[in-house]
């Protein structure tokens, strides 16, 4: 019997197995990325030099936001900013870090988050953070 012989050797890589896995991962993330983000959703004040609050971003903060039709949220629930003491008071007991933090629309109304403010004093909050974004003039100055 003679012997068979064998095909010869392809140089060509095989990409199927890597684009299945980057589909998936593709997949997952867009998933996913949506349920990180913390709170309401606002279009938050745009300022040439925000401070920058990275306690803001942990998973104990206290969020509070209000939106641009006066709508006031703590964390995702809704409420008005006259429960808020009662709420926030419950929150900080055996707390450290006793800084809430403030994230409102840039077209809400100045009353809104002035009564969010107020409201936020008579609970016995010490420290207030107001988020913001830097502006996109600043952001063009920023980089040479």
């Amino acid at each position: 019997m003679p012997k068979q012989k064998s095909p010869p050797p392809v140089s060509a890589i095989n990409v199927v197995p890597m684009v299945d896995i980057m589909l998936v991962m593709l997949i997952i993330f867009m998933v996913v990325t949506p349920m990180l983000t913390k709170g309401i959703s606002v279009d938050m004040v745009k300022t040439r030099n925000p401070i920058a609050m990275q306690d803001a971003d942990k998973d104990d903060a206290i969020l509070i936001a209000v939106t641009r039709e006066g709508r006031t949220y703590l964390s995702t629930q809704a409420m008005s900013p006259e429960d808020l003491p009662a709420k926030v008071r419950d929150l900080l007991v055996n707390r450290l870090d006793r800084t809430v933090y403030i994230r409102a629309d840039a077209r809400a109304r100045y009353q809104a988050v002035v009564d969010v403010i107020d409201n936020l004093r008579a609970a016995g909050v010490d420290q207030l953070g107001l988020l913001t974004e830097l502006s996109h003039d600043a952001k063009k100055e920023a980089t040479p």
